[in-house]
């Protein structure tokens, strides 16, 4: 597999090209995996999203597999929705894409998502989302409400929130929903970006490390927001970033050199 990336520059919107036609993962299928022996052996957290659903007609299948096995043996869900239409296309597109994930939903314990991930995948609407820019911060939470009323398994739901102003320049924050209440972020205005690619899946490890670590939900949404902000300063979709890095932002660290 490859994945091709114009990061963008100013007014010049970033472009991404999914190069993934017969790739190994896309070849997995169920029954590829002894399920009971994985999450038999005291697997805290599974995590997976909508991207590896989308490889192929088996990756799909064997992902609503995983997400039941996991329930099972009582091991932590969590899900990003990542919907790339790009991918979906050519197993079925949006309609596709909504059958699959909605299954899946009803085995997740953190759903993660921005605005057009809950709206694709899920058929959720975020009111005013025909005339916006961006998401106003009280519209996505009344949408998330919705959400977690039909989905009562979510025991999280989180998103990213972004306001594009130029392709070299975010605001960048998220909001997280937990046991009834939402924990905002701190906010990165005017944030500077290098590349945004992995800065939502940087934002989901980092919300899975302060759950795994602090089980502490505004401590996640923070280390969430604050890892996907630092990656977009990096180069690539795999984070750079270090633990310290990260945790130094969260402190209020500057941008002065480290000598």
């Amino acid at each position: 597999a490859t994945v091709y990336s114009d990061r963008g520059q100013g007014v010049r919107a970033p472009v991404v090209f999914y190069n993934r036609c017969n790739e190994a993962a896309g070849q997995l299928k169920p029954g590829d995996f002894n399920w009971k022996e994985i999450f038999g052996n005291g697997v805290r957290w599974f995590h997976s999203g909508g991207i590896f659903a989308a490889l192929s007609a088996s990756t799909a299948d064997l992902t609503v597999e995983a997400v039941k096995a996991a329930k099972k043996h009582g091991t932590i869900v969590s899900y990003d929705l990542n919907y790339r239409p790009s991918l979906w296309k050519t197993i079925g597109g949006l309609k596709k894409a909504q059958e699959v994930n909605r299954e899946i939903a009803k085995y997740v314990d953190v759903m993660i998502g921005n605005e057009e991930d809950f709206t694709a995948s899920l058929g959720f609407q975020v009111k005013g989302q025909e005339k916006l820019g961006h998401i106003e911060t009280d519209a996505f939470k009344a949408m998330i409400e919705t959400a977690v009323q039909e989905f009562k398994n979510f025991k999280v739901a989180a998103t990213t929130l972004r306001h594009v102003i130029t392709a070299t320049k975010n605001d960048w924050s998220a909001i997280l929903w937990h046991d009834g209440k939402f924990h905002e972020s701190r906010k990165y205005p005017e944030l500077e970006i290098l590349d945004r690619v992995g800065g939502g899946d940087s934002f989901a490890s980092g919300l899975v490390f302060g759950f795994l670590e602090h089980n502490d939900a505004q401590k996640a949404v923070n280390y969430g927001a604050a890892h996907g902000a630092l990656a977009s300063t990096t180069p690539g979709d795999t984070s750079m970033v270090t633990r310290k890095e990260v945790e130094k932002q969260l402190a209020g660290g500057g941008a002065r050199v480290v000598r």
